[in-house]
């Protein structure tokens, strides 16, 4: 699983996810990509499931890069606890991923291999996604 080494503090708070990426939205290493449609959390679980899918499609053929990170941790109270007492303790690692962000990159392999390499990935995450290759971004 994907998780920072170390972080300057333990809990975080939640953020905003509105908005449009500014940073890493076009194609930057493979020839095709997976781009998400709306803001969401990734947990580092759904990025290696995601991974782990593409990867055995292609056999271990081609390159794939993946451009989120799960830097931010998220917490969560135990169950049947009353509120109040602070925040609760860590649980895992999200990547905060906007519209227009570049998850997923893949290149040396054909076309129709890769989208459907990219279907399945998508198939393992929580938002809506898009194929892109790069003929269309130039």
């Amino acid at each position: 699983m994907l998780s920072p080494k170390r972080v300057k503090y333990r809990k975080r708070q939640r953020g905003k996810t509105d908005g449009v990426a500014t940073r890493g939205n076009f194609l930057a290493f493979g020839e095709y990509g997976l781009v998400a449609e709306e803001p969401k959390w990734i947990t580092n679980r759904q990025i290696e499931a995601a991974r782990v899918a593409m990867t055995r499609h292609i056999k271990r053929g081609g390159k794939v890069w993946i451009r989120i990170f799960p830097h931010m941790p998220y917490t969560k109270k135990p169950a049947e606890t009353r509120q109040g007492k602070g925040k609760g303790n860590p649980e895992g690692w999200v990547a905060v991923v906007k519209t227009g962000t570049v998850m997923f990159e893949m290149g040396g392999v054909q076309e129709d291999l890769a989208r459907e390499a990219l279907r399945l990935a998508a198939s393992k995450l929580p938002i809506k996604t898009k194929f892109i290759m790069r003929r269309e971004v130039e």
